[in-house]
């Protein structure tokens, strides 16, 4: 019999600045430069005109992750995984040509340790929101906080190098973080030998994919699982490039366990490839977007986490525990019943290779799906 299943919890964008970090104990200068909103607490005022008023300010740290917390606490993952999609910095270097900028102050990093992050991709559209001063800033915060990155660093090789995360008898989760341009991120953010910046991959294709998995082949060591967490595609929409699924597979191929993708807002495709889980698109996780409207059909007050166990020995998926949840007032909560079975009902829908398991237990907003 094999060594017990790896679970690791994957989730969408966290984006701890604007709003949400106008709510936290130490919250920065609220200056925004956007086309319509100046200020940052105008976010918070927009949660409040649809949900009601919030609870007299600052709330707790740990108020945005809500009941996550609890769920994360009770199924004890040997790790987490989250994109960190916001700069954590007091630099006011705006990035020009960026509509929109993302920041928490340094003092509000008590609220990302609440969920205790084994590992926080960098390779997104927003964690050079304030220059490379707020990514030095940034990088070196979460350095001294003991916090594992990937995706970003002072040159390229530090911004293409795994994190790696001990899983025990030897073991190790590696984590390798990138992103591309049809998520945002601007070209010139990208890492170089003697410039700071992110892992920049200018698109999926072959040549791409062949790099990536040789980094992956460079690494691995007998025993580990990989996970690749890339920021890509359109915030919204369920199609799915034609090149989009080809480059994960490759990355499957060419040893990649798992496929974290990332930067829509609300969840995408996911399927099962040669045993293998590909997460084309998390959805938000936290942010501050309750009383935009616009795209009301996609529910991006929904949101999901996933807890996904592997087989340690071939890295294949055993299970995807998925648990639904509610933005209101900056805070999740759980999702209603209707809310998740509708949730339950799209990812059946748009979905490949998993099925829901009969007799998943827990509450209505908690289900498992296993490999059909």
């Amino acid at each position: 019999m094999g060594a017990d299943a790896v679970t690791v919890f994957l989730c969408g964008d966290v984006m701890l600045g604007r709003g949400v970090d106008q709510v936290l104990p130490g919250r920065g200068d609220p200056e925004l430069r956007e086309g319509y909103v100046k200020d940052a607490r105008d976010y918070v005022g927009l949660a409040e005109a649809v949900n009601g008023p919030l609870p007299p300010l600052p709330v707790g740290f740990d108020w945005p992750w809500g009941d996550a917390l609890g769920v994360l606490d009770a199924a004890a993952p040997a790790a987490r995984v989250i994109n960190l999609e916001t700069s954590v910095t007091r630099s006011d270097d705006f990035a020009p040509g960026k509509a929109v900028h993302y920041r928490m102050h340094p003092d509000n990093l008590p609220c990302l340790a609440a969920a205790r992050p084994d590992v926080c991709v960098l390779a997104n559209n927003h964690v050079l929101d304030f220059g490379r001063r707020g990514l030095r800033e940034t990088l070196r915060t979460l350095s001294r906080a003991g916090l594992r990155t990937a995706g970003a660093g002072h040159d390229a090789a530090e911004a293409a190098a795994p994190a790696a995360v001990p899983l025990g008898g030897g073991r190790r989760l590696l984590v390798f973080s990138f992103g591309m341009p049809s998520s945002g991120i601007p070209a010139d953010w990208a890492a170089s030998r003697s410039r700071s910046g992110v892992a920049y991959v200018a698109g999926p294709g072959a040549a791409a994919a062949r790099e990536l998995t040789e980094r992956v082949r460079q690494e691995k060591r007998p025993g580990d699982l990989v996970v690749a967490s890339v920021h890509w595609g359109s915030n919204w929409g369920y199609a799915l490039p034609r090149d989009h699924t080809a480059f994960a597979r490759a990355l499957v191929d060419g040893g990649v366990d798992l496929v974290h993708g990332h930067s829509s807002h609300h969840p995408r495709p996911l399927e099962l490839y040669r045993g293998r889980l590909v997460l084309y698109g998390c959805g938000d996780f936290i942010d501050d977007y309750e009383g935009i409207s616009g795209h009301e059909q996609y529910r991006d007050d929904l949101r999901l986490a996933y807890l996904t166990s592997l087989d340690p020995d071939t890295g294949r998926l055993t299970s995807l525990g998925i648990t639904a949840f509610q933005a209101r007032l900056l805070r999740l909560g759980p999702a209603s019943p209707e809310d998740s079975r509708w949730l339950r009902e799209l990812l059946a829908r748009i979905g490949t290779g998993l099925r829901v398991r009969e007799g998943t237990e827990g509450p209505p907003h908690v289900w498992t799906l296993v490999p059909s």
